[in-house]
């Protein structure tokens, strides 16, 4: 009678860990991924034991969203051979396996895996288009010229004044070396 009240107690505390097994899940950074992102699935990195249900509620309890749908795949690790030495013939081996989960979020909800980027690129956007529209709008075409000779004539004065003094210089060394016989 009492074997069975322990493995009994052994059994429900192996389904209290089990459900309080708590992991990290990490989003996929692709160009899939975002695209999926776009129809509300989200792609997630999991380990190999995660299960549907505790990939679910992990996602649930880290983001704050309600989970519709989750899909996993188990991507197997590629082949790769070594050498075992000049003689023998190479061994072959597996690289590790690689677990993904898709998350399908309800209507409205949103993961905030891509929205940084998102705003990253809408802010340069806006400023490089604004910056432009400034610049055309501010100068015509004969101004643009003008500036463009000034800058052309400066570059030209600039090298001239970079001669002349280097003139100087080499002056200034054969002199000395006059000097000193």
């Amino acid at each position: 009678m009492a074997d069975t009240k322990t493995t009994v107690k052994k059994v429900e505390e192996a389904k209290v860990i089990e459900k309080t097994t708590i992991f990290k899940i990490a989003p996929r950074a692709t160009e899939k991924s975002y695209a999926e992102s776009q129809k509300r699935t989200y792609v997630f990195s999991v380990p190999l034991f995660a299960s549907k249900q505790q990939v679910k509620e992990a996602v649930e309890g880290e983001f704050k969203v309600t989970v519709t749908g989750v899909r996993v795949l188990t991507r197997k690790g590629k082949k790769t051979r070594y050498s075992k030495g000049k003689h023998q013939y190479p061994g072959t081996t597996f690289r590790r396996d690689h677990k993904f989960a898709y998350v399908t979020v309800k209507e409205g909800d949103k993961i905030p895996v891509f929205d940084d980027a998102n705003e990253a690129v809408d802010k340069e956007r806006n400023s490089s288009s604004t910056a432009r529209a400034a610049a055309s709008g501010a100068r015509s075409a004969t101004e643009e010229e003008e500036t463009k000779e000034d800058k052309k004539a400066d570059k030209k004065a600039d090298k001239e004044d970079k001669k002349a003094e280097k003139k100087a210089e080499k002056a200034a060394k054969k002199a000395e070396k006059k000097g000193d016989k």
